[in-house]
């Protein structure tokens, strides 16, 4: 195996402890601060190529994003890495019992192309707060980024803890035949479960964040120009190239009449009467993609947008009106500046359409009435929820970000990430003497050193009353 070399040096180097002092830890993520201030313009540069990022959406999530996690991590690694003192029952009350945050080893991290700096940061971030060694996948899609990664990346961290790997499916798959501690992908459902099947043959445990159809229901009571602008900006930042971007709305045919004329005065005041000539407007990231998202513009009837480019991989912010739940662009993730109106009779039907599809990393609603917003909160499941935006729950990380059924498996951001790449060790020590107080655990048995035992060791029922 090509990489298995690679793979028995990092674990050299992790067995040897070099990673597990706090110093070193900090040392390495200042470091990953020092690459974001000195190659930020790169950065943008080469988000910029890929994707068509506007500065301004490059700079908010592939540089600040990344910067609040390092200050959180930072701030907090002292505490995060203390012993966690648990309770103990009266048989253990001379003895210490603690959980003690140990790294898992060597971690593989596979990041994808559309947050191509982002995805693989934060949870590289985690991955060094909690002591590990890491190998670090970009994407072969975004392939400027991509190699400022690869020729860059390198000469900030410690060679003999950390590596970037290039390649595309081939050299991924063979980078998996590798044992790895844990491993944390980022991408489709489909490689998600490619992915798991390699981890499954060495036990090794996984994150997946993976994507899906996140839908968002917008009620009859609510602010339409409001509505318009924030899910405008949601599920067309990045080209629509996000994986909690609203992937459908579910209104009434009412409402839907009433949000076009808004969502088309959104559009033209975000990105003026030609979005192909705005600035603040990005492109399809491939050829094949380009092509994928174009195919989905046949569904419903074009309400608003529709045009493409294939030159330039632009397809402008698009509505479609009337689309129907067999239509095929609601059979996957869009993925692109594409955004269905599926009409619904009301919140319940909403609430059931959710319920009868995969669930989603994302649910929003919009409504003026708090207890409509609640209602979609508690009656469905997904990995996340934000109410009356889209996208900010994300920017806090003190919320965990993470999928559930087809649209992940684990979570990560702030404390999390440094949770999901720690193991939780159970520990007890106990002193050598005071061996008198094991007795009534000793054969031979009795009825009366099982009273002891019970005695000293049952754990009791809060406002639990014995009737005499």
């Amino acid at each position: 195996n090509p990489f298995a070399g690679l793979v028995s040096h990092l674990r050299a180097s992790w067995l040897s402890g070099k990673t597990r002092p706090m110093a070193y830890r900090i040392a390495q993520l200042e470091a990953l601060g020092h690459f974001l201030d000195d190659k930020k313009q790169q950065i943008l540069e080469a988000t910029a190529s890929d994707l068509g990022k506007a500065p301004f959406e490059a700079e908010l999530s592939e540089i600040l994003l990344c910067k609040n996690e390092l200050h959180e991590t930072l701030n907090n690694l002292s505490h995060w890495m203390k012993d966690e003192q648990v309770d103990r029952t009266l048989a253990m009350q001379l003895d210490s019992a603690f959980i003690r945050k140990d790294p898992y080893g060597v971690v593989l991290i596979i990041a994808p192309w559309n947050y191509p700096i982002h995805l693989f940061l934060v949870p590289l971030i985690g991955a060094i707060a909690a002591g590990n060694c890491a190998i670090i996948k970009p994407s072969e899609v975004s392939k400027k980024t991509e190699r400022l990664v690869a020729e860059v990346l390198p000469s900030y961290l410690d060679k003999d803890c950390f590596a970037v790997v290039t390649g595309g499916v081939p050299e991924t798959t063979r980078l998996l035949e590798n044992k790895f501690d844990y491993i944390f992908f980022t991408g489709s459902s489909p490689v998600g479960r490619i992915v798991m099947t390699a981890a499954a043959k060495h036990l090794t445990p996984v994150t997946l964040e993976l994507g899906g159809k996140n839908p968002c229901y917008v009620s009859d009571t609510c602010d339409v120009t409001n509505v318009a602008r924030r899910v405008v900006w949601g599920r067309f930042f990045n080209a629509g190239q996000t994986c909690i971007a609203p992937d459908y709305l579910l209104c009434t045919v009412e409402m839907q009449e009433k949000l076009l004329p808004a969502l088309r005065k959104a559009i033209d005041d975000f990105y003026g009467p030609n979005p192909q000539e705005s600035p603040d407007f990005g492109r399809i990231v491939s050829d094949k993609q380009f092509q994928r998202v174009q195919r989905l513009l046949g569904s419903g009837r074009v309400a608003i947008g529709g045009q493409t480019n294939e030159a330039e991989r632009y397809i402008a912010p698009t509505v479609l009106a009337d689309v129907q739940p067999s239509d095929p662009i609601m059979q996957e993730e869009i993925f692109g500046p594409i955004l269905p109106i599926v009409i619904i009779a009301n919140m319940d039907e909403a609430i059931d359409f959710i319920n009868s599809r995969e669930r989603p990393l994302a649910v929003y609603a919009f409504s003026s009435d708090d207890k409509v917003v609640n209602q979609v909160l508690e009656r469905t499941s997904s990995g996340g929820f934000c109410g009356n935006d889209t996208l900010m729950h994300v920017t806090l990380t003190s919320l965990p970000f993470g999928g559930i059924g087809n649209s992940g498996l684990g979570m990560h951001h702030g404390k999390f990430s440094f949770d999901t790449f720690s193991h939780r060790r159970g520990c007890l020590k106990r002193g050598m003497g005071r061996e008198p107080l094991n007795g009534p655990r000793y054969p031979p048995y009795s009825q009366q050193k099982f009273g002891v035992i019970r005695a000293t060791s049952k754990v009791t029922r809060k406002n639990d009353c014995t009737l005499l």
